[in-house]
This record gives C-alpha cells, sequence and structure tokens, in this order.
C-alpha cells in the first residue's frame, strides 16, 4: 500500500475511532464503546502494519484526551482497548498457545489496575459503585469485579478473532479496491 493510501486510511479509522468514542455521552456506552473503537485499529494492524497502528492509537488518545468527555471511557481506550488490538497481533504469533493467555491476562490484569489507579490519583471517588442509583462499598467488589473482567476479556478476544475471517472476506476487498493496492 501506497505512504499516501496508508495516511489515509489511518485518519479514516482514527476518525471513527474517535466518533466512536465521543458516543460515550450514552451512559450505556461507557464500557460498551471504548473496545469497539479499539477494533477499528485491526484493519490498519493488517493493511499497514503494527507502527502505523501505533501511531494511529496515539493520535486517537490525544484527541480523545482533548475531547471525548467520559473520563472513563476514555481511560479504557487508553489503558487497555486501544492497544489491545496491536498487541494481540503480537502474542498470537508465539509458538505456546498457554503462554499467550498468560501473558495476554497479566497484561489486562495489569491494564484494569492500572486504569483504577489513574482514576483514582485524578480524584475520582471510587469509594463505591452504583448500579441501578444503589451504592456498593467498592472494597468489597473489586475481586469480583476483576475475576468478570476477566471473563469479558476473554470473550472480547475470541470475539475479536472471530471478528477477521468477516475482515479478509468482506471488508478488505473494499479496503483494497478504495486504497489500491
Amino acid at each position: 500500500m501506497k505512504r499516501t493510501s496508508r495516511i489515509a486510511l489511518g485518519g479514516i479509522l482514527s476518525a471513527v475511532a474517535v466518533l466512536v468514542l465521543l458516543l460515550t455521552i450514552f451512559p450505556f456506552a461507557t464500557y460498551a464503546l471504548p473496545p469497539l473503537a479499539g477494533a477499528f485499529l485491526i484493519p490498519l494492524v493488517i493493511e499497514c502494519g503494527k507502527k502505523w497502528a501505533l501511531c494511529a492509537y496515539a493520535a486517537v488518545s490525544l484527541v480523545a484526551l482533548l475531547i471525548v468527555p467520559d473520563v472513563e471511557a476514555k481511560t479504557l481506550f487508553i489503558v487497555f482497548f486501544g492497544y489491545y488490538p496491536i498487541v494481540k497481533a503480537t502474542l498470537e504469533s508465539m509458538n505456546s498457545r498457554v503462554w499467550e493467555w498468560l501473558l495476554k491476562l497479566l497484561i489486562f490484569n495489569g491494564a484494569a489496575v492500572g486504569g483504577y489507579t489513574v482514576l483514582s490519583q485524578l480524584g475520582f471517588s471510587l469509594d463505591s459503585f452504583r448500579i441501578e442509583g444503589v451504592a456498593f462499598p467498592l472494597y468489597g467488589f473489586l475481586l469480583l469485579f476483576l475475576l468478570a473482567g476477566n471473563v469479558i476479556f476473554v470473550i472480547y478476544d475470541i470475539g475479536l478473532t472471530r471478528f477477521l475471517p468477516l475482515y479478509f472476506s468482506r471488508f478488505q476487498p473494499i479496503v483494497h479496491r478504495l486504497f489500491q493496492h
């Protein structure tokens, strides 16, 4: 792919990722849309390589810091979902599935703890968690939340993997036609 085509594809996919993050103004979207925004970097990894995808991740992260109003959503994108599709490509090239999954889980758990730490350092009160307006003490649920997060992460990872055949069969021909390899 020509350099100009890579720049155009990176710009378009980055803009879509930012747009998806801006949709987190809706309450249900805080946790659902950052993973989707990160998934828009997968075609960039495939078509242009990891370096281009990392540059797009950096650009989306910077723009998100400046204009996305939902602090939790942009934190989720920056500390994990934005770069994970890029890291996933590297980890899945390993020969050992056991080491691959151990590293994936280690990265996820490190990002979860890091994200929690970042939010608490920014002054966000994480002393309680609200479900339907009822506050629950967070300290009693942290381990449960982390365990649930690991289950959701595994489902997310499998979902990304299952998206790839769809990308190759339906979307890659369109990308190739639009950006004329």
